[in-house]
């Protein structure tokens, strides 16, 4: 069973950087789409990024010239490197794949991010 576990994230000031890394383990997979959410309480879970590897990359109007999704293949591991960070990006980050193999989709239960003013 595929599992994503996500961390990095934290409590940092506006203008500030913070990179939270996805980990996968377990199963087997190939990746084709990655990529990462934003969950506010009372609000619905939004997508940030997503990578169609090998393919486009998409990012929300928040995250266009600031936000990075990346994938490290040697670790299985997903980032999202968020510079100059706002108040606004004050919100649980998840992570999610797409699985080539069995069609299947894996969530990770996300990392926190606070942004103070």
């Amino acid at each position: 069973q595929v599992e994503l576990v996500e961390s990095g994230g934290g409590l940092v000031q506006s203008g500030c950087l913070l990179i939270p890394c996805c980990a996968t383990t377990g199963g087997s997979f190939v990746i084709y789409i990655m990529a990462w959410y934003r969950h506010t309480p009372g609000k619905e879970r939004d997508w940030v990024a997503i990578d169609a590897i090998g393919g486009s990359t998409c990012y929300d109007d928040s995250a266009k010239g600031r936000f990075t999704i990346s994938w490290d293949k040697a670790k299985k591991m997903m980032y999202l490197q968020m510079n100059r960070l706002t108040p606004e990006a004050t919100a649980v980050s998840i992570c999610k794949i797409n699985d080539r193999t069995y069609g299947r989709e894996y969530w990770g239960r996300g990392t926190r991010v606070a942004v103070s003013p």
